[in-house]
């Protein structure tokens, strides 16, 4: 039998049945507790996660920063392993975390290169460009931000070591999903523009489309995703002109 890690693993969710059950799998030979912060799923997504085992809470939604601070609160371990609900580790980064505590992990905060894969797609596009998270930490020494927007964990300018293999994110479901989503994700951006130049923000009606969509299709790679990739870009470039308009509407 495989020995599990002193970590607990939290995922916070909403409506995932349908996804979670991956990313549990993923963990669940690893850690020897994980955590499910439920904001109010209709779907099964509670019983589903207790019936594979995990614990889970329940916590009205109030941002990302605050859903994962209580899911650090409801941890019983001092290493914390975050992943959202639709995301899963490969098992060479499950093989990487072994080595780490085999070795008597050397630093407080390790991040992990989180790649995403289209609705449909079985893996990543080729040369797919990815987010660098911290998501292996030890709560001692840092915990996630309290931003309702923008969740990340501050280290306090400590170590941070990259661990090289990688965590797949199947981040939307559809287009349809994908616009749906980023238009919840503006609503909730659009306050942090409140202290940005008014007259930057009015040049920036201009040119944000162009240059948001050179962004996502060329610096992120989408063109390696063909069609799918570049509406994916257009969608993503479109939200983001959308985000400076709400603001200015909401003037």
């Amino acid at each position: 039998m495989i020995e599990k890690l002193p970590i607990s693993c939290f995922i916070i969710a909403l409506n995932e049945a349908d996804r979670i059950e991956k990313t549990i799998k993923s963990v669940k030979d690893l850690v020897d507790e994980i955590i499910v912060i439920d904001s109010g799923s209709t779907d099964g997504t509670q019983k589903l996660a207790e019936d594979m085992g995990c614990k889970v809470f329940y916590n009205k939604w109030n941002g990302f920063g605050p859903q994962k601070r209580f899911g650090e609160d409801c941890s019983k371990n001092k290493w914390l392993l975050n992943l959202d609900a639709d995301e899963y580790l490969s098992d060479e980064i499950s093989d990487e975390i072994r080595n780490l505590f085999k070795n008597n992990l050397k630093d407080n905060f390790y991040s992990m290169r989180v790649i995403p894969i289209y609705p449909n797609w079985k893996k990543p596009r080729l040369f797919s460009a990815y987010h660098l998270c911290v998501r292996l930490y030890n709560i001692d020494y840092g915990r996630f931000s309290n931003s309702k927007v923008h969740d990340s964990v501050e280290t306090n300018f400590q170590k941070v070591t990259a661990l090289k293999k990688p965590v797949f994110h199947k981040s939307v479901r559809s287009f349809n999903h994908l616009i749906i989503k980023e238009n919840n994700y503006i609503k909730m951006q659009a306050s942090t523009l409140e202290k940005s130049n008014k007259f930057i923000l009015c040049f920036r009606l201009l040119f944000e489309f162009p240059l948001a969509f050179i962004k996502y299709y060329i610096i992120r790679r989408h063109f390696t995703g063909y069609l799918t990739g570049f509406f994916t870009a257009l969608i993503l470039a479109y939200f983001r002109l959308k985000r400076i308009m709400l603001f200015f509407k909401a003037k």
